[in-house]
């Protein structure tokens, strides 16, 4: 297949360090491993887009270079600003269905739809695919529902995502895949609790500190803290920090696991219906089980009483951590190695895709390499180089 896709015209992928932007990370994981399968992907985005696949930047500068400027992006309430990054996606789109439009693609995958319907009901014969992260609130629901037509999919990342728009035309329910050679197997845990995510209201941060100090257990709260949620910081984490509950920040990928693989468990208080919750399947990749509200995708991603608890308080979170011990941690790593792995991911969107697409060639990575080659040498012989 040849396919193109994109996440945003803005931000170049990978993102800078310093910000928390899940979709970006699986998106760049289905793009490389769909490449590597032997697929021609183009990957649209800003300069500094740097991955394993073909890239096109259309040499666009990116807007948002730091942390710094995509919260500024995010909290702005200028009408104008809003609409900035918004016409980055719509350049970057355009160029895809136009291109689409003379054969060099066979399908386009979106990471935002929002991003890409205006254009799709212009290109009936062109087939879409949308990658749903986001929760499907009504504003937003409505909006997709204006925009469809027969060439448009969706795919949700869990089933709990659909229950709000159950009516959308749903290809398949994909998992986030992890990569499991990071978050390696430790069967033996110190006795400390763990906190993995953005730190904002909705995560649950404060249940979390709750529940650690009515256990007396140590806390570690690794995550970003977003300048919009410094407020939250202050008032309900801040106050409680000590040498039994600390806040690490934003930490790499490779720390990370190492936090995780020690965990006794990890705690995930959240309070809003989270479509997929990487840190859950990451830490039960390293043996640590999880203790989760009921709440979103969790009862299809923890085995309740065997890859660790479901929830319904702070009260029952406490007594779910005083019979962790119950979990055996070679359950959470064959859980995730039997559901949520990066080949899984990667396969279950290759069937995807090639069902939506009339044209289902698989290439080689050296029939890539040829295509490419030829490609640059017809453009030489046209004058364009």
């Amino acid at each position: 297949m040849k396919i193109a896709t994109m996440v945003r015209g803005f931000l170049p992928a990978p993102a800078p360090t310093d910000i928390a932007y899940s979709p970006i990370g699986v998106a760049i994981s289905i793009a490389e491993g769909l490449a590597a399968k032997g697929h021609l992907v183009t990957f649209f985005g800003p300069e500094g887009t740097n991955l394993k696949t073909e890239v096109e930047t259309l040499d666009v500068r990116p807007l948002v270079k730091s942390d710094q400027d995509f919260n500024e992006l995010l909290s702005t309430m200028d009408l104008f600003q809003n609409y900035v990054p918004s016409l980055y996606d719509q350049y970057m789109v355009k160029a895809m269905f136009e291109r689409a439009a003379k054969g060099e693609f066979d399908v386009l995958l979106f990471n935002h739809p929002e991003s890409a319907m205006g254009y799709a009901s212009l290109y009936p014969k062109i087939s879409v695919v949308y990658i749903l992260h986001d929760y499907l609130d009504e504003k937003r629901k409505r909006t997709i529902e204006m925009h469809q037509s027969p060439n448009q999919h969706f795919i949700s990342i869990s089933d709990s995502q659909r229950r709000d728009a159950p009516d959308l035309p749903y290809a398949a329910t994909i998992y986030n895949g992890i990569d499991t050679d990071l978050f390696t197997y430790c069967d033996k845990a110190e006795d400390y609790l763990l906190f993995a995510g953005r730190i904002v209201p909705e995560k649950g941060v404060r249940e979390a500190v709750q529940v650690a100090i009515r256990t007396n257990k140590r806390l570690l709260i690794i995550g970003h803290l977003p300048s919009t949620s410094q407020w939250y910081f202050d008032e309900h984490i801040k106050p409680y920090l000590s040498d039994k509950i600390l806040y690490l920040g934003l930490i790499d990928k490779i720390q990370l696991a190492k936090y995780y693989q020690k965990a006794l468990a990890l705690l995930v208080p959240i309070q809003w219906e989270e479509p997929f919750g990487l840190s859950m399947a990451e830490a039960m990749s390293c043996g640590t089980p999880v203790i989760a509200f009921r709440r979103g995708s969790v009862p299809e991603v923890v085995k309740d009483g065997k890859t660790g608890f479901i929830v319904d308080s702070t009260a029952t979170m406490v007594e779910a951590i005083e019979k962790i011990e119950m979990i055996n941690r070679k359950d959470c790593r064959t859980h995730v190695e039997q559901n949520f792995t990066l080949a899984h991911m990667v396969s279950a969107y290759e069937q995807v895709l090639e069902s939506l697409t009339t044209t289902r060639v698989k290439l080689t990575p050296e029939k890539s390499k040829f295509i490419k080659q030829v490609k640059i040498l017809s453009e030489k012989l046209t004058g364009k180089l």
